[in-house]
């Protein structure tokens, strides 16, 4: 991975405060130098135009000596700048004022096809609704007695808190049920990130976690993954770091779709012990019910350090918006603490439903035919691919790591036979690099697997 730390700075554009200048800018706006006081001048200067999007800051250390305040009084403003969106932190641009709103594009939007242009849409990980439970019979008979008697009544069902419970993948010290994976990821970073803190991740990995972590101002150290997951040595180096947490994915890690396997769980496990004790671990278990193999997680092996997402869109249904958080307790606590000033709960009709179907035998057949049906045609794409000498991991789950000779003529070539991918690009922790992957995903690649075989090796060779 490129370490963005060394790399050159970018050309300073010539209208930009320098340093100097937005130091004695802030100053003149900042009556109250309270890190409250220094993030309300700048957000003042925002609002008024004297500090423009992509405007650099000072670093913390040089405005606090310009400001004769503690570097922490300046550290905890940027963080309430960050949390608020006003501005941006990476290690090669330093910190610098947000885009508007209206202008801002994460890396996550530059990921699905454009709406209404592909034919084929392999972009997303959406399942095939084919294959997921009918929820009409379960709808005409939700119960009527669902109710609460106080907003403080607890988020959780208690018979589905029970049964989850009893099929964690570790014993939990705690769990809640949120609105879909990426609430739980974002719920949890919001919980356990502050503004500077270092976070590791896998590189690749799903695009909107970066944007979540670049929204929450942490510094970001991506860790290659391999055929058997993260690599233990590199991730032995990121940890020196003192992450606050690390974000992995232990099965059908996306774009891959690697697994780790049971020895990797415990060398990655045991650099987790060795290193970083106050690390909490973030397992990301977005295939859900679709990939279920005991024993591979780290949370066995670091109790009370680990938190796990286990959804259930991919296996149950994407309109349910549902996923489990299962794990360390303290976390947890905070992220229903925190919720209490928002939703609350996810809505107990919907808990109702998940807790109905996961109770179900004949659902249960289902969403096993189902990973068959995706294992299926996994395979066979992954075998045909093969054939023509392209090499990708076997791994799990929905999403296909494809190396191509170039991204961007791979996507548009593949998108004129109608065939939608997502580049490989925005995966990738550090922006700047170009990754010449593709990730296919074979939610909708029901029919035709030669002809889609044909198209991606014609699109991924040279010109």
């Amino acid at each position: 991975m490129t370490d963005a730390s060394i790399s050159p700075p970018p050309i300073p554009v010539a209208s930009s405060p320098t340093s100097s200048d937005a130091c004695a800018l802030i100053a003149d706006a900042c009556v109250d130098r309270t890190s409250t006081g220094v993030a309300e001048a700048i957000g003042g200067l925002v609002r008024r135009g004297a500090l423009a999007p992509g405007d650099r800051l000072p670093t913390v250390r040089t405005l606090a000596r310009f400001l004769d305040v503690s570097s922490s009084t300046v550290a905890e403003a940027w963080r309430i700048l960050g949390r608020h969106g006003l501005i941006d932190t990476a290690r090669r641009n330093g910190t610098t004022v947000r885009a508007g709103r209206a202008e801002m594009s994460g890396r996550f939007w530059k990921v699905p096809a454009s709406a209404g242009t592909a034919i084929l849409d392999l972009s997303t990980g959406t399942p095939d609704t084919a294959l997921l439970p009918s929820l009409d019979a379960m709808l005409r008979t939700l119960p009527t007695d669902i109710t609460i008697s106080s907003y403080m009544d607890r988020p959780v069902l208690a018979d589905l808190e029970d049964l989850l419970l009893a099929r964690w993948a570790f014993d939990a010290e705690a769990l809640t049920i949120v609105d879909g994976a990426l609430d739980a990821i974002d719920r949890l970073i919001s919980a356990t990130v502050s503004f500077g803190d270092v976070v590791v991740v896998e590189d690749p990995t799903f695009p909107p976690i970066l944007d979540m972590l670049e929204r929450a101002g942490a510094r970001v150290i991506g860790v290659p993954v391999d055929a058997h997951g993260i690599r233990p040595d590199l991730l032995d180096h990121a940890l020196l770091s003192e992450p606050a947490i690390a974000i992995i994915q232990p099965l059908a890690h996306n774009p891959t779709g690697v697994s780790m396997t049971p020895e990797r769980v415990d060398e990655v496990a045991d650099v987790f012990a060795r290193h970083a004790q106050h690390t909490w671990v973030i397992e990301d278990h977005h295939a859900g019910d679709l990939v279920t193999r005991p024993g591979i997680t780290l949370g066995t092996r670091l109790p009370g350090r680990v938190v796990r997402v286990h959804s259930y869109s991919k296996s149950h249904g994407p309109d349910l918006r549902i996923a489990a958080i299962g794990g360390a307790a303290d976390p947890i606590a905070a992220v229903v603490d925190r919720r209490r000033l928002g939703p609350s709960w996810t809505s107990r009709l919907v808990q109702h439903i998940l807790f109905t179907l996961l109770t179900d035998t004949a659902v249960d057949e289902l969403v096993q035919r189902a990973a068959d049906v995706y294992r299926s045609r996994r395979r066979a794409l992954v075998d045909g691919l093969r054939a023509n000498d392209i090499e990708v991991v076997d791994g799990e789950g929905l999403n296909i790591w494809i190396p191509v000779a170039d991204e961007q003529r791979a996507v548009v070539a593949l998108a004129l036979h109608g065939i939608g991918v997502a580049p490989g690009a925005p995966f990738g922790v550090d922006v700047g690099d170009r990754s010449n992957h593709i990730r296919v995903s074979v939610g909708n690649a029901r029919d035709d697997i030669a002809d889609l075989v044909d198209a991606l090796v014609a699109a991924a060779a040279p010109v």
